[in-house]
């Protein structure tokens, strides 16, 4: 395996006159567990949908388990290592849970006993093994992103990219994720995750990296983040975020 997850140099993204990601230069080692950071609007999932082959860059390039993610057959093969829960989550409606990772594990080549076995593993271990009679159109916003990440794990992959995926998820379901994405990353895998629920990157992550209006503004390791406080404290001082500004309303205030 090569030496780093990701790698990407001076990676962009123009939308007409808007720029949304601007000359991002990310790295990330294997076996990292990985919290990419920032604001609404920042960048962070046009960048995550760079990186998965979802969306072409303006410019720069894009490296992927040692792969160029602008040649398309190398593309095409590393897609057959990675995992991905997107920003829309991309499920089919008209399918039954069990349907829908049977699709998911054909198009990774599985064995049929193979995606059966893990399939019912998956869905026991996430609470969904009494629902797979629904379609998923009937699905919960919380269970369809248990079911998103169930396809993302089902092909035993190198590198995960999750979107928010404990957004909407109840606490016994997220306390069970972070466990799952925990041991994951101990095997010598790798996470990209993006969450705006800071307390679960920081007990997660090994290393963050925060953009702002498109810009990587900083990239280091949990660790050094603790020398000097907590990463809420870092994040709000990395983005110009004035924490000590009281929020107030005055009419709320009266009684």
């Amino acid at each position: 395996m090569t030496q780093n997850a990701i790698e990407t140099q001076q990676l962009s993204r123009v939308f007409g006159t808007q720029i949304a990601v601007d000359s991002v230069n990310l790295k990330v080692d294997c076996g990292t567990f990985y919290g990419f950071l920032g604001p609404n609007g920042a960048g962070k999932s046009t960048t995550i949908k760079m990186l998965t082959g979802l969306l072409s860059p303006t410019t720069g390039t894009i490296s992927v388990l040692g792969c160029n993610m602008l040649d398309h057959a190398e593309s095409l093969e590393v897609k057959r290592h990675i995992g991905v829960i997107p920003e829309n989550l991309a499920l089919f409606d008209n399918l039954t849970s069990i349907e829908y990772l049977i699709f998911i594990g054909r198009i990774h080549g599985l064995a049929r006993a193979t995606i059966r076995q893990r399939s019912d593993e998956l869905l026991n271990l996430l609470t969904l093994e009494k629902e797979t009679k629904k379609l998923v159109l009937e699905y919960s916003h919380g269970m369809r992103k248990k079911l998103s990440l169930a396809a993302a794990l089902l092909p035993n992959p190198k590198l995960l990219f999750l979107d928010e995926p404990f957004e909407g998820v109840d606490a016994v379901a997220s306390l069970t994720i972070r466990d799952l994405l925990s041991t994951f990353v101990d095997k010598g895998s790798t996470v990209f995750l993006t969450s705006h629920v800071l307390e679960i990157v920081e007990r997660l992550c090994t290393h963050v990296g925060i953009i702002q209006n498109g810009q990587l503004i900083q990239q280091c390791s949990m660790a050094s983040i603790h020398l000097n406080g907590s990463l809420e404290q870092c994040f709000l001082q990395a983005t110009g975020a004035d924490r000590n500004q009281t929020a107030r309303l005055e009419w709320l205030e009266q009684s």
